[in-house]
């Protein structure tokens, strides 16, 4: 039997990609998401692979992703592709400590993110 099967948050024109516990704080990484927010696909893969932060990558990885189910699963034209949302959440944080003077501890946070691409089609032909 099982259950039925849920209904699609998303429109027909759209497809998603999410990355768990990315290594990175939200904060760091909302500004890599927030530079290609609004862009067509092609440019930003040219801006994430030309981006000098670290995190760039792994963003590209989770576009090139959102890309291919654009594709792959809802036959969307990836030529008239663009990022639609880029949010970015708090996953967990890891907590150590550091000795510190006087039988003191210092904390150290080890924060991870999540991100959440949309892509969807744009109706007018490019």
């Amino acid at each position: 039997m099982g259950k039925p099967s849920a209904p699609r948050r998303l429109a027909d024109n759209e497809a998603m990609a999410f990355a768990k516990r990315l290594r990175i704080s939200p904060q760091k990484l909302n500004l890599v998401a927030g530079a290609i927010r609004g862009m067509p696909c092609e440019s930003a893969l040219a801006e994430l692979e030309f981006s000098k932060r670290r995190i760039a990558a792994d963003v590209r990885k989770v576009l090139e992703s959102a890309i291919a189910n654009a594709e792959n699963n809802h036959q969307l034209d990836v030529d008239r592709l663009y990022v639609a949302e880029a949010s970015v959440g708090r996953s967990l944080v890891m907590k150590r400590w550091r000795p510190r003077a006087r039988g003191r501890a210092g904390r150290i946070h080890k924060p991870f993110s999540n991100l959440r691409l949309v892509v969807r089609e744009s109706e007018e032909s490019a």
